[in-house]
């Protein structure tokens, strides 16, 4: 009897010890789930980056160096423009499959700011591109999202994430009125949708042209070229009315120019420009110049 009694004493304590191991990945397990991408192929991308940043000991590399080595990571990834843009309530959308200037840009910057860590994942990922995506880094509604890529570095830098060097390397005065999105609201299916973000996307547009605005003109770009490094991130302005900015990509050096590495429109996927920047600027009737920004 007293040695069955142990028996089942041996056993119970061996029971007890299982579930608290348990316990805790079930935790997990249940918290990852609500952050967890919504798209299996996004998810699937994700995994693949991290094993890599883990076999490749990206955390290991300087700031410029482990946001170059992400960006190549998405060379020949398709351009699919408007990926943003869905129906309903504005919400974070992922998507690693297919990319816009922007939205390529943007998810270069976040993984390169978390793969620095020797572990990291979906929960982080999403929280950093909200932090990057939004105005005060958080989703409220359409008019949060940093849509005017000016309003973008200028968020950014009050959060401390980037810091704007057009100024310092010989940027000049870049004066136009910011007005594009109210004045083409049928463009914007959530304004059309819902007109009271008209009067939300008109103040941050008058906040933009309250600001001194500065750009490094065309023709300037190679003499000023080499103040600039790779991984610094450029904007490219432009002639269209009351808009700031048509493109923008991550800069590279190839056979020692600067080249852009970027979601291509005309390519149509993520590539590296064949010729240097500054020559792609004067070959484009409607591009003027760019701004620069460095990655804290």
């Amino acid at each position: 009897m007293k040695r069955n009694t142990l028996l089942i004493l041996a056993i119970l304590l061996v029971f007890l010890i299982s579930c608290k191991g348990k316990t805790p990945q079930k935790e997990v397990l249940t918290a990852e789930a609500k952050v967890s991408f919504t798209d299996s192929t996004d998810q699937a991308i994700f995994n693949s980056i991290k094993e890599i940043a883990a076999t490749r000991f990206f955390s290991k590399l300087q700031q410029d160096e482990r946001l170059l080595e992400l960006a190549k990571i998405f060379l020949q990834t398709p351009y699919v423009g408007g990926t943003l843009e869905t129906e309903g309530n504005e919400k974070l959308v992922v998507n690693l499959r297919e990319l816009d200037c922007t939205t390529y840009l943007e998810n270069v910057l976040v993984l390169s700011s978390i793969a620095n860590r020797e572990n990291f994942n979906e929960s982080d990922f999403l929280t950093k591109l909200e932090e990057y995506r939004y105005r005060e880094g958080k989703i409220t509604d359409y008019s949060s999202r940093l849509h005017y890529f000016s309003d973008w570095l200028f968020e950014n830098e009050k959060k401390g994430l980037i810091q704007n060097i057009t100024e310092q390397i010989g940027g000049e005065n870049y004066e136009k009125e910011i007005n594009f999105m109210t004045n083409h609201v049928d463009a914007y299916s959530a304004l059309s949708t819902d007109s009271s973000l008209i009067d939300k996307i008109k103040e941050v547009e008058n906040q933009i042209n309250q600001r001194d605005l500065y750009y490094i003109p065309e023709a300037n770009v190679q003499k000023l070229e080499d103040k600039i490094k790779s991984g610094d991130l450029i904007a490219i302005t432009t002639k269209i009315k009351g808009l700031d900015v048509s493109h923008v990509g991550i800069a590279i050096y190839v056979n020692n120019r600067l080249h852009l590495i970027h979601a291509s429109t005309k390519a149509k996927k993520v590539v590296i420009s064949d010729i240097p920047l500054a020559d792609m600027l004067l070959k484009n009737k409607l591009q003027t110049g760019i701004m620069v920004a460095r990655v804290i």
